[in-house]
């Protein structure tokens, strides 16, 4: 009776020595959420200035500058399949103060295909779904096909004389372009580049002639005229290219390909202060005129919850690589 009064009596002390050591934990993970951020933030983006990720990224730090009274400042690190600027993110401070603005080329592709020193589903953390939008097969002013049609059967009828732009080995420009390799039984050379923005550039100039590019990117010389949309790889046509029918419509089935734009923490970063980021983020998107600029892109707002986006980030993870071991995809 003696011993076990004794040992009641010592886990009674432990217990009152823990109880508010483990109260100040508490109320100084509060308080870091309640004062996040204390300093600039970095928006780590893993493509070139003007590209379809540096525009969501630029849209979001404007809004998350003004709410949360901190400079969200968007720091470019091209190259790798945006890999680069992920494992920057992943080797920083889980605090908050250093953020990944990615897609699914990134977080989902390139682990497939390229042998990183970090973990994509263990060393990031998704804070939140920005937008979605659909990938656009266009053609540079040096292809004549009116439809995807006519572009096959001129592809066709010249084996290996068409280039495939895309933003970089990996990305879902690539996988797309694969994938329609395919579908539609061509042949045509892949060329990556470090950038929506380079690849545009050679198929003004007639080097590359199409590219599946995400809508966000290729809008702008679409809209301008400069590059032909022949179709959309998304199972429904895009508001903001209403004239552009789907591949499915155009005759060939089967390639459904769409980019998620999201922001990711390092793992271990205190949960107050994701969800805080999350609920920032999801406030930003439904304004008027960040729906506006959303659309504007061809694109939908993320409506989702943080669990959810980690699902979808897992998901394509895992459909993404059994598309890239089924087709043999490998960087050149």
């Amino acid at each position: 009776m003696r011993a076990l009064r004794a040992i009641l009596c010592t886990t009674s002390l432990a217990l009152a020595l823990l109880v508010p050591q483990l109260a100040m934990l508490i109320v100084a993970r509060d308080a870091a959420a309640q004062t996040y951020p204390t300093r600039p933030v970095r928006l780590m983006v893993g493509a070139p200035a003007g590209g379809g990720t540096d525009i969501v990224a630029r849209m979001l730090g404007e809004k998350l500058t003004d709410t949360l009274k901190q400079p969200f400042v968007v720091d470019n690190r091209p190259g790798a399949s945006n890999t680069i600027a992920a494992d920057v993110t992943a080797k920083s401070p889980p605090d908050g103060h250093t953020l990944l603005v990615a897609t699914n080329t990134g977080q989902a592709i390139a682990p497939h295909l390229l042998k990183l020193n970090f973990d994509v589903l263990k060393d990031l953390t998704p804070v939140a779904l920005v937008m979605v939008v659909p990938n656009v097969l266009i053609v540079g002013p040096s292809v004549t096909a009116r439809d995807v049609r006519e572009l096959v059967a001129q592809m066709k009828a010249k084996p290996d004389s068409f280039n495939f732009a895309s933003s970089g080995a990996g990305s879902t420009q690539h996988l797309a372009g694969e994938a329609f390799k395919k579908i539609a039984g061509v042949s045509m050379t892949h060329i990556p580049y470090k950038g929506s923005s380079q690849a545009h550039a050679d198929m003004l100039s007639g080097q590359a002639q199409l590219m599946f590019d995400t809508t966000s990117s290729a809008i702008g010389q679409i809209k301008g005229g400069k590059l032909r949309a022949l179709a959309v790889t998304s199972p429904r046509r895009s508001p903001e290219l209403a004239d552009v029918p789907t591949l499915a419509e155009a005759g060939f089935p089967g390639l459904d390909m769409t980019t998620w734009y999201g922001v990711f923490a390092p793992a271990g970063t205190p949960k107050d202060i994701v969800a805080k980021l999350h609920d920032e983020i999801t406030k930003a998107l439904r304004l008027p005129d960040v729906q506006k600029r959303i659309a504007g892109l061809a694109g939908e707002p993320g409506t989702m919850s943080i669990a959810e986006f980690a699902e979808l980030n897992r998901a394509d993870y895992e459909r993404y690589g059994k598309l890239i071991r089924e087709t043999g995809i490998k960087l050149e």
